[in-house]
């Protein structure tokens, strides 16, 4: 781990499984409580010069991290794939995704605003550095994700504690080795622990600021741990993602389309599609068209050339979609070809459940895994009704030949991101901000990196 400027081992250690195994690969280690004090009593040292220290040299720290994972990226693949499970060649993705939104942040900066210049007053809006951030980083993409919160919070002056998810610590332990050097002692800290570590750093009395992706309960319960203390929060949080499919499609290009955004990384992606609504006119080919490219997928170890989907990330996440699967045969008709694989590790093959009952698990919840719910629609008011149905608003597509119409039907739904003819086109300067219980505050773009920072008013008059 990394603690102000050195490496150190943990505490203790925790076993690393590889979910094409379903057995251990590694040990990380494992931070005490006394060591999370150790990383925010660090990072609390070394915010007054670092938050002092010039933009310029700000960025020239991260670009230096940027060029460190681009140099090490090959390897940073290899053990994500180990770790987590996605295919290689999807993991260098990731890796070099990573790199990229770093280096974006850096084409940013905080120059201050003039509000007004008159007789009267000069009003100047200047951002100025919250101090010490906790970022924790999910299980899903636990390096992109960091780079949705480490460059813009240090950018902003402000000194970090990262902890990563307990199932994949080791892609962001190695980044904290190659950032060792790169930035002054205890403004960049990294922990690994289990679930008591978690809470243990949110809710220190020193930290000004979480900034959290994970899911909505867990969420709550950051907030509900800030609220004495108002501290600020970021909360990126889950989604139960619909699609809405019109009459007019592409039937085949619109399916194919769809089911990529849904299965991707196997469909562990927060603003996956999780549920698709498609009018009763296409319904029966569309749903044909997404169990043909299920039956298709290549399913097997992420270290194996040729794999589409790698195995479902841990296995607390596996059972849990075996539930999904046996509730949703009571309350739709899964299609052939899906379900657990019967072999050692994680692995679900792309499942596709027509006819779902609106208030099915399958439909109502998140689902996270490779289970997607499809159901049929006469009216768009109906299936729009139903798309915002539920406590979630983080993102939705809508799908149609007649832009006007998928213009009208887009500004009905209820969340924070909105596509047309496409689903989870991310890029580092498009800003993402959840609706209802998805979320709080803004990742990514200028609004990501405002953010990280306190709005600060400078209202003066001329000399008497």
């Amino acid at each position: 781990m990394l603690i102000d400027g050195q490496l150190v081992p943990g505490a203790s250690t925790m076993p690393v499984i590889n979910p094409a195994k379903g057995v251990p690969f590694a040990h990380s280690p494992a931070a005490s409580l006394a060591q999370v004090d150790e990383a925010v009593a660090a990072a609390r040292r070394a915010f007054p010069a670092w938050s002092r220290t010039p933009f310029e040299a700000r960025r020239a720290a991260v670009t230096a991290i940027a060029d460190a994972i681009e140099l090490h990226k090959d390897e940073l693949a290899d053990v994500l794939t180990l770790e987590h499970g996605k295919p290689r060649a999807q993991a260098l993705v990731e890796v070099q995704g990573t790199v990229d939104y770093f280096r974006f942040f850096t084409t940013l900066s905080l120059t201050p605003e003039l509000l007004e210049d008159s007789d009267m007053r000069r009003v100047e809006i200047h951002r100025v550095p919250l101090g010490v951030i906790a970022a924790i980083v999910p299980w899903n993409f636990p390096l992109l994700l960091l780079a949705f919160k480490l460059p813009a919070a240090l950018l902003a002056g402000n000194t970090v504690v990262v902890k990563p998810a307990p199932t994949t610590p080791l892609t962001t332990l190695a980044v904290a080795r190659l950032t060792a050097g790169l930035v002054p002692a205890g403004v960049v800290n990294v922990i690994a622990g289990t679930d008591e570590i978690g809470p243990a750093l949110t809710a220190h009395p020193d930290v000004r600021k979480v900034s959290f992706t994970g899911s909505t309960e867990t969420g709550k319960k950051v907030m509900a741990g800030s609220a004495a203390r108002l501290q600020r929060v970021t909360l990126e949080l889950g989604g139960n993602d619909p699609a809405i499919v019109l009459g007019d499609v592409d039937v085949r290009k619109t399916a194919t389309l769809v089911f990529a955004s849904a299965f991707g990384t196997c469909g562990q992606v927060c603003r996956a599609v999780k549920r698709v609504y498609v009018h009763a006119s296409v319904y029966e080919a569309f749903c044909d068209a997404l169990a043909a490219l299920a039956q298709r997928a290549v399913v097997g170890d992420g270290a194996e050339q040729a794999v589409d989907y790698g195995p479902v990330q841990n296995a607390a996440q596996f059972e849990r979609l075996k539930g999904l699967l046996d509730d949703a045969r009571q309350h739709g008709e899964v299609m052939p070809g899906g379900g657990p694989v019967d072999r050692p590790g994680y692995f679900f093959r792309p499942t596709i459940v027509k006819d779902c009952e609106p208030q099915s698990r399958l439909v109502v919840e998140e689902q996270f895994g490779p289970i997607l719910p499809v159901m049929p629609f006469d009216d768009v008011d109906e299936a729009l009704r139903q798309a915002n149905s539920g406590p979630y608003g983080l993102a939705a597509s809508v799908w149609s030949a007649d832009m006007d119409l998928a213009h009208s039907v887009a500004s009905r739904l209820d969340t924070g991101t909105v596509w047309i003819n496409k689903h989870i086109d991310r890029t580092p300067h498009v800003p993402v901000a959840g609706a209802k219980q998805s979320g709080v505050g803004v990742e990514l773009g200028l609004y990501g990196l405002l953010d990280f920072t306190q709005l600060k008013v400078i209202n003066a008059s001329c000399p008497a």
